[in-house]
């Protein structure tokens, strides 16, 4: 079962400092006024190593520095410990977090979700472990085990300042006017030798995401959202067990948010949902970095059905 925080939190680089990416599509004030805006970041933290230069202790307020500045709506984190998701909580109280350690609870590695608590209604939450026995939390290798949390959220519907609900007071259908969509949130195997791990983790984590797919006609559709730290690039069996390739014919694939892909952190998605922006973040105090990795951050209108 997992842990719930009142919480905020990080940024991003990518591990080789590679050059600053933003892709951007103009769109009109009209057009984004026909669907919701929603800011989606993915960053690997570091974990606090005592090797790592610098130490978690001078790179956390640059992290908190970050996320203020770009004020995503929703965070998907990886590496991070107890103390430092402990401290992105504290420092960002505009935000929730869910998730736990790879190990179950506290211990290990997060793969910790933020979202902004004035925006969204947390609907359902769950992990599942990248193992031959997902649902058993900890489960995997002794050393490094991986795992997958995801959320699924509402757009809080509230009316604009001055403005009132467009339904009387006895209405029993208003909440069919609710956007919602899932986020997956993973880091996969990084060692050489674990290729056959992370392509049955892309495999997994496709199936589990196939379960979301609407019940029925009068079910809405809700987009998908996969993010995280791959530790692969785009072009492998990895990439293309979420993707396909230029002659993969399949509705129930995912798209990148950038074309081509770039890199090895990916925000991913499917359904009626549209790129606005798409940055690797080059957040940077001096020439100093928080982290290993940089945020990508994504900005997606989820049209309205």
């Amino acid at each position: 079962m997992m842990r719930q925080y009142h919480v905020m939190v990080c940024l991003i680089f990518v591990g080789l400092f590679t050059s600053d990416i933003t892709a951007k599509v103009e769109v009109d004030q009209d057009s984004k006024e026909k669907g919701k805006i929603v800011t989606l970041m993915t960053y690997n933290l570091k974990f606090a190593s005592p090797t790592f230069k610098p130490s978690w202790e001078v790179r956390r307020d640059m992290q908190v520095d970050m996320i203020q500045q770009y004020s995503p709506d929703v965070i998907g984190t990886q590496e991070g410990l107890k103390g430092q998701i402990d401290y992105l909580m504290e420092q960002l109280p505009g935000y929730v977090v869910i998730g736990e350690g790879r190990k179950g609870g506290d211990d290990d590695e997060h793969m910790a979700i933020f979202f902004k608590r004035d925006k969204f209604r947390l609907r359902e939450m769950h992990s599942f472990q990248l193992s031959e026995t997902p649902d058993v939390i900890g489960s995997g290798p002794e050393v490094n085990p991986r795992m997958v949390t995801w959320v699924r959220l509402s757009l809080i519907n509230k009316p604009a300042e001055g403005k009132t609900y467009p339904y009387p007071s006895d209405y029993r259908g208003h909440w069919a006017n609710t956007q919602e969509f899932y986020l997956f949130n993973t880091h996969l195997f990084n060692r050489r030798d674990q290729a056959m791990a992370r392509l049955n983790s892309a495999k997994l984590i496709m199936e589990r995401i196939n379960f979301c797919n609407r019940f029925g006609e009068w079910t809405k559709e809700r987009p998908v959202f996969l993010m995280g730290d791959f530790n692969t690039r785009p072009g492998g069996e990895v990439y293309k067990t979420f993707v396909g390739d230029k002659n993969t014919e399949d509705a129930l694939l995912l798209k990148d948010s950038i074309k081509g892909g770039s890199g090895i952190d990916w925000v991913l998605y499917r359904g009626n949902v549209e790129v606005l922006k798409y940055e690797q973040v080059d957040y940077n105090v001096n020439g100093v970095y928080p982290s290993d990795h940089k945020p990508i951050y994504v900005e997606f209108r989820l049209i309205s059905l």
